[in-house]
């Protein structure tokens, strides 16, 4: 039997998913604690389970890895204008599975400099200007950078005309530096992938060696990517298929975790009706958000804090417990951020588990959703779009343990529709969104969530693994993610 073996090292679980190749079919799970003092341990307990659960070692032909350990990839995006190329790096960051932790824009300060050297980022990206654009701002950032002596490596994806020197710079300078493409090339033009593949190959030069993972490798053929960007590269799978294998079309993921929630979409995301208006960046078909004010264990007390304990205790009520009281609502979140291992006790907690996780899915999947708004110009009124409208699209996948093991993934995702009412009111979405009173049809931007599409759920955690598999045996990996993911 030709077996796959593919892990994913979190911060808190390593999980380890054995795919049997020839059949297309899953073979065996295990999970175990992340041993970050030495990660073999966890590793080596995982691969006993395994083989108690009858997987030969000899049998293992393929043994691929991703990671999100110690938090994943910690990124500072640096660029010329907030709205323009910082926003276009941010975006290539995002979707190469780093966790973007402060943007930059204009000509660095001092205190900027020192405040990025507090951060201590894994990775700097650092860009500005179009292509035979401004040349100034990325050479003065480099020159910034370099007297900082920062250890974390630079990649250069701004103004080509200058990205060389740029580079030059910031290498005699001792930093540990690459270029690629432009992240935006002309005004108006995204061009993230280089800047993707540059952060990835960071990733496996890197950071593998400095959470500790190199060590997992005489079991393993390495790591070969975030876990964020293995994601997404499984939605994209999903949703496009393969020359031989049908896709399902656009789809979208939301994962909602313990310290963030991030949503994917593979999207055109053009306007779903006429006379409509695209404004802002184009986005790329392939995106990824981060809210780090989301997560239900580590972030759980800032997210009650944007979302309101009331929004939460609605949502609890919702779940099957309708005496939460705001003030019990946060005093657990507190707890939970605390104490991020901390399980449900009783189904009383359960059902809070379930509406931090509902108002979390709804609020990421709202921010990361385009927006439509109508507005009077000298032409009579006109509707314009910003982002991505998620309208039209026929799949929504809900994925991690506040929704798998929750027990109510259908009321989590339902959250994150159009038209979603009661707990999850306009008041506490545009507080955490900055979409105004227009989330359930009210005046003000209106988000452009999905209306109706066909809800899975990633019970066995497959995503993942099979954005894994799908490096080597595409066909494979998408037979089994259409097998696998349940329908709600």
């Amino acid at each position: 039997m030709a077996l796959a073996l593919l892990l994913d090292f979190g911060s808190t679980f390593t999980k380890m998913t054995v795919v049997d190749t020839q059949g297309a079919a899953l073979v065996a799970r295990a999970v175990t604690p992340t041993t970050v003092e030495d990660i073999s341990i966890g590793l080596k307990a995982g691969l006993a389970r395994l083989r108690e659960a009858g997987v030969r070692e000899s049998d293992l032909r393929i043994r691929l890895a991703c990671s999100s350990a110690a938090g994943g990839l910690r990124m500072i995006a640096i660029g010329l204008v907030p709205e323009l190329t910082a926003e276009a790096a941010r975006r290539a960051a995002l979707g190469a599975g780093a966790r973007v932790i402060e943007t930059f824009a204009f000509r660095l300060s001092d205190d900027d400099v020192a405040r990025i050297g507090r951060l201590a980022p894994d990775i700097l990206l650092l860009a500005g200007g179009t292509d035979g654009g401004n040349e100034d701002v990325l050479l003065a950032n480099a020159r910034k950078l370099t007297a900082a002596r920062l250890p974390a490596p630079v990649v250069v994806a701004g103004n080509a005309a200058v990205a060389d020197d740029a580079a030059r710079i910031l290498a005699e300078g001792g930093l540990d530096v690459r270029v690629t493409e432009n992240v935006m090339p002309e005004l108006g033009v995204i061009n993230v992938e280089p800047a993707r593949a540059a952060i990835r190959d960071v990733f496996l030069e890197k950071i593998v060696e400095a959470k500790g993972l190199r060590v997992a490798e005489e079991y393993i053929e390495g790591v070969l990517m975030p876990t964020p960007a293995a994601v997404l590269a499984a939605t994209r799978l999903l949703a496009e298929g393969t020359g031989r294998v049908a896709g399902v079309g656009e789809a979208a993921v939301v994962d909602v975790g313990g310290a963030t929630t991030d949503v994917h979409s593979v999207t055109r995301g053009a306007p779903a009706e006429p006379g409509v208006t695209l404004k802002g960046l184009p986005e790329p078909a392939a995106k990824r958000t981060v809210e780090g004010d989301l997560g239900v264990r580590v972030s759980a007390a800032a997210l009650v804090e944007a979302l309101g304990a009331e929004t939460v205790a609605a949502a609890a009520a919702g779940a099957g417990a309708a005496d939460w009281t705001p003030g019990e609502v946060r005093r657990m979140a507190e707890a939970l951020s605390r104490n991020p291992e901390r399980l449900p006790q009783d189904p009383r907690e359960r059902a809070l588990d379930v509406a931090l996780a509902r108002v979390a899915a709804r609020a990421a999947m709202i921010r990361h959703a385009g927006t439509l708004e109508e507005r009077a110009t000298p032409l009579g009124v006109r509707k314009f779009q910003v982002g991505k409208d998620l309208s039209a699209r026929p799949v929504l996948i809900g994925t991690g343990g506040a929704i798998v093991r929750g027990g109510a993934a259908g009321y989590v995702l339902r959250a994150c529709l159009a038209g979603a009412a009661g707990e999850d009111a306009a008041s506490a979405e545009a507080a955490a969104s900055g979409v105004l009173s227009g989330a359930d049809g009210g005046a003000g931007p209106r988000p452009l969530l999905p209306r109706s599409p066909r809800l899975l759920v990633d019970k066995d955690y497959i995503l993942a693994a099979c954005g894994l598999l799908a490096q080597r045996l595409p066909d494979v990996a998408l037979t089994l993610l259409k097998e696998r993911l349940q329908p709600v």
